[in-house]
């Protein structure tokens, strides 16, 4: 056996009004290994070490299942050991990476073929977001229209900062409160906004932070997580991009990389209760790394 491993990069999708067609990689990262055959399936280290499946309902493992089914390779009898960074159920893709972790390692491991689009076609019916997995296998930032993701280099001159709360929020919760409609105005507002974010965060316009504002998802996601609410409003008011991460309850700001006086816009604007983050876009996505003696 080959060793193998791979990493995969935390995602935020959204960025505002691009609701399920954008995303951005983030360097925080899921590292999965390919080991001899041990009494678990998959050894699971770091965040969620004793509260994620170590059997074959693991979602890296059941990724790994359906590239081999997809693209007809023998399943391979071996472990998996995970090394995870990414923080769950907060809005930062952390169950796109281990659907990813699984597809891309499965293609790495077993040479079975498989594009790009494919893969994160597999994941995305795997974990249910496409920008999300789009992110975690392509990095940079991510445009998903119709079914194909595009990716784009994100630009140098800015960086991400995620706040995160010590609260979790299941994504199915949260899609739960959407509303099934929105005025006609709103809806073409929120469009232009969307080509605006693009432009800005790929650095083919000056960005503009008021260009992150929504209205097809945010408001209804602050009724529940009225928190996360306040943080983008105060974050608004300090004229810092900001917007939910993801499906929440994480809060993602976008500041000038060299803006001393933006990042302690977001730190003044944290409660107790939240870790702010300063963190870069991931370029590569999921990647061939080195494997450790951990595998």
């Amino acid at each position: 056996m080959t060793p193998v491993a791979i990493e995969v990069p935390a995602s935020s999708a959204n960025l505002g009004p691009g609701f399920d067609a954008l995303a951005v990689a983030l360097d925080v990262t899921l590292t999965v290994e390919v080991s001899p055959r041990r009494d678990e399936r998959v050894v699971a280290r770091g965040v969620g070490a004793g509260e994620l499946p170590t059997d074959d309902s693991n979602l890296i493992w059941t990724a790994l299942v359906a590239y081999c089914r997809r693209f007809g390779a023998d399943v391979p009898d071996v472990s998996l050991v995970s090394a995870n960074a990414i923080p769950l159920e907060r809005g930062m893709g952390s169950s796109a990476a281990a659907a990813v972790a699984g597809v891309a390692l499965g293609r790495l491991l077993l040479d079975a073929g498989g594009t790009d689009a494919e893969l994160v076609a597999l994941a995305a019916d795997l974990e249910g977001h496409p920008d999300n997995a789009a992110a975690a296998l392509l990095g940079g930032l991510v445009v998903c229209a119709d079914g194909t993701p595009t990716r784009l280099e994100p630009s140098e001159c800015l960086r991400p900062v995620v706040c995160i709360p010590h609260a979790r929020q299941s994504t199915s919760q949260a899609r739960a409160v959407l509303p099934d409609a929105v005025a006609l105005g709103q809806a073409a507002a929120n469009g232009a906004r969307v080509a605006m974010v693009v432009a800005g965060l790929s650095g083919h316009v000056a960005w503009n932070p008021a260009v992150m504002h929504d209205v097809l998802h945010e408001p209804a996601r602050f009724e529940v997580m009225p928190e996360s609410g306040v943080l983008v409003r105060r974050l608004r008011e300090a004229g810092v991009g900001a917007c939910l991460s993801g499906a929440g309850p994480s809060v993602l700001a976008v500041v000038h990389i060299e803006d001393t006086a933006g990042i302690d816009a977001v730190n003044n604007a944290v409660d107790d209760g939240w870790e702010v983050r300063g963190v870069h876009w991931h370029r590569r996505g999921a990647s061939r790394v080195e494997p450790t003696a951990a595998g």
